[in-house]
């Protein structure tokens, strides 16, 4: 039982400092185009890689949520506001849950 208390200890240790380091050790404004560039899609890349297999798993069938996440991504592409995509890629899942 004492072990998972250094674990937990650890874990927030290393999550603490993962946060505060670049604070502590960035104190300038970053000039590099590249670093900013990099930094900027940085939020996406993570939030798209977290959500990804999350979308093709939320069903029971692949094909429904498939069809769900490219009707998501067309709405999107199509300069569409969050409320009409999340009900069109709603709707397709459950159109193609439907049929099959």
């Amino acid at each position: 039982m004492r072990n998972v208390y250094i674990y937990i200890l650890v874990m927030a240790l290393v999550t603490y400092a993962i946060r505060v380091l670049p604070l502590t050790l960035i104190r300038k404004e970053i000039k590099s185009r590249t670093i900013k560039s990099f930094l900027y899609y940085v939020p996406y890349a993570t939030l798209s890689a977290m959500t990804f297999p999350a979308i093709l798993t939320a069903t029971e069938n692949i094909y429904s949520a498939a069809a769900g996440f490219v009707t998501a991504l067309i709405l999107a592409f199509c300069r569409r506001g969050l409320l009409t995509v999340a009900i069109g890629a709603c709707a397709a899942v459950y159109i193609v849950e439907l049929i099959l």
